[in-house]
């Protein structure tokens, strides 16, 4: 009896130790994490330069915010003021 609970024992630790995986597998694991890192860096990049891309357009639009009003208050110093009006008795 124990010769046969022996043998088990030692096969029950050879099954388990085979169960690993094997080195094609942990290769294409590897390869499949540097891919995922890769994309996952490509999507960053891209949503960083649409971020500074936006950020561009909305300095854009509020300079030329500033620059309109600008315009404006020098036209509105050139004209020369108007005299009030007297009050009619």
């Amino acid at each position: 009896m124990k010769k046969i609970l022996s043998l088990l024992v030692v096969a029950g630790m050879v099954f388990f130790a085979s169960c690993g995986q094997s080195a094609k597998q942990k290769e294409a694991e590897q390869k499949r994490i540097q891919d995922s890192i890769r994309v996952a860096d490509s999507i960053a990049q891209v949503e960083q330069a649409a971020q500074a891309a936006a950020q561009a357009q909305q300095d854009s639009i509020a300079n030329a915010a500033k620059l309109d009003s600008i315009a404006k208050a020098e036209e509105a110093a050139k004209k020369p003021a108007k005299p009030a009006k007297k009050a009619k008795k």
